[in-house]
């Protein structure tokens, strides 16, 4: 067993190697610390370094297509104060969506979903978060069914509970997780109270659960795992506590920072 630092002052002990090299690493947004979240360049640099998923964040624009971006509103990237809804694809790949993170991006342009799908490597996956709400979903299997994803290599992903119901409804045999987080309350609980996270997993109908690592034990993802559910975990870019959520038992993690992370756990970099 090896032993690894938790948090300053406390130590807990890591499984073996073999188990470490097991846990998915998921790219959020991309290699997002090397490049412009959720643009190509960071896809393209989350295959490089290895990322066994990327995770992406979608909106429907005015013309019904699908974007890859976090914000509803741009001005984050482009210093327009605008919403992705009102504008169409076309206006919005006019736009500059690289600059804001360095200069050497300038030019980088919004992807599609297709264009996002493009650069899936055979063999790995992608997590699809849902952003806006549950309009874009009739539109997303559409693209899905059109493409050339195999079932086993998608994950759909939303905090909304009216996004996760409509996939189920219409294509059950997608893999879908809720996000939500933990926080804990005045009173040392947690809350949400994991009994009504259950609950709402029942009545979503979802595989499994992604949230925050904040407020998560061994025992609370244990729990969730007993009741049938898969637990995964967003956003990870410290090592140390890597290697401890993989110890409490999660299923995956979700990192700005891919590389390094591998690194960690499986010793393998660009």
């Amino acid at each position: 067993m090896l032993v690894g630092l938790l948090f300053p002052g406390t130590t807990v002990s890591l499984k073996s190697d073999k188990v470490l090299e097991n846990i998915p690493v998921v790219a959020h947004r991309g290699a997002s610390k090397a490049a412009p979240e959720n643009t190509l360049p960071a896809f393209e640099k989350a295959w490089l370094q290895g990322a066994d998923a990327i995770e992406g964040d979608f909106h429907l624009t005015a013309d019904n297509e699908i974007v890859c971006v976090h914000d509803a509103n741009i001005r984050h990237y482009t210093q327009k104060d605008i919403e992705v809804r009102d504008l169409t694809l076309a206006e919005l790949k006019k736009l500059d969506f690289g600059r804001w993170h360095d200069k050497q991006f300038a030019g980088t342009r919004i992807p599609t979903f297709k264009e996002v799908v493009a650069t899936i490597p055979k063999g790995k996956r992608i997590f699809i978060e849902i952003k806006s709400d549950a309009q874009l979903v009739p539109h997303l299997i559409h693209q899905i069914r059109n493409s050339s994803l195999e079932l086993q290599q998608i994950v759909i992903i939303s905090f909304h509970k009216d996004v996760i119901k409509a996939v189920e409804d219409k294509w059950p045999e997608l893999k879908t997780f809720w996000l939500t987080r933990f926080k804990t309350n005045e009173r040392g609980q947690l809350d949400p109270a994991p009994t009504t996270v259950l609950r709402t997993l029942e009545t979503l109908g979802t595989d499994g659960l992604s949230t925050h690592f904040e407020g998560l034990t061994s025992e609370l993802v244990k729990s969730f795992q007993k009741a049938g559910y898969e637990y995964h975990v967003w956003t990870v870019d410290e090592i140390p506590r890597a290697k401890a959520l993989i110890e409490m038992g999660v299923q995956s993690i979700t990192t700005n920072v891919p590389g390094e992370i591998l690194k960690a756990i499986r010793g393998s970099l660009e």
